[in-house]
């Protein structure tokens, strides 16, 4: 787990509480679509690069596949390391005027959400009280959501992901939101 760095806040903004996401495997109910989704393709793609490059084909042919390939890599493992890996650089916060997600990586990137207007909040928990608000509608699997889909950080909308003691951090953004 990394340090978290204090976000600038605005004058008499103060912090109420902060975290991190969970930073493990995290397995989700639609990875029952996408993970044999994904092992199909990857399977495929492999047989189809073994088949190519075994055989005297032309070189642009061989070629065309190695995308098909390095897009399977992605969709079986890789998907799963670089969200561990983004979720490992990420903090959260609520203050009295703002919820704050910063992430670390690739250039400090900060997404604010205003916390006396703040947009639809979905609560997602688990039986272990640990879970996932969302501020903002989810969208549906073919609603644009860019990489979403296939990894939660990737996901436009904003979100504490995994985060344990769920239910509260959600009771204290909607009495922060109500003050």
């Amino acid at each position: 787990m990394i340090k978290t760095v204090k976000p600038e806040l605005f004058s008499g903004e103060h912090i109420a509480w902060e975290g991190q996401p969970y930073s493990g495997l995290i397995l989700r109910p639609m990875e029952v679509f996408l993970i044999p989704f994904s092992l199909l393709w990857g399977g495929f793609a492999l047989f189809w690069n073994a088949s190519v490059w075994t055989t005297d084909a032309d070189v642009s042919f061989k070629l065309f596949g190695l995308p098909f390939l390095i897009a399977g890599l992605y969709f079986t493992v890789g998907r799963f390391v670089i969200d561990m890996i983004l979720r490992r650089k990420m903090s959260y916060f609520v203050t009295n005027k703002r919820i704050i997600i910063e992430r670390q990586s690739g250039g400090a990137k900060i997404k604010s959400v205003d916390i006396s207007r703040p947009p639809a909040l979905e609560l997602d928990e688990r039986s272990d009280g640990s879970g996932t608000i969302r501020f903002g509608n989810s969208g549906g699997w073919f609603s644009g959501n860019n990489f979403g889909i296939w990894q939660p950080t990737f996901d436009p909308t904003p979100q504490f992901i995994r985060i344990p003691n769920v239910r509260s951090v959600y009771q204290l953004i909607q009495k922060q939101s109500d003050a």
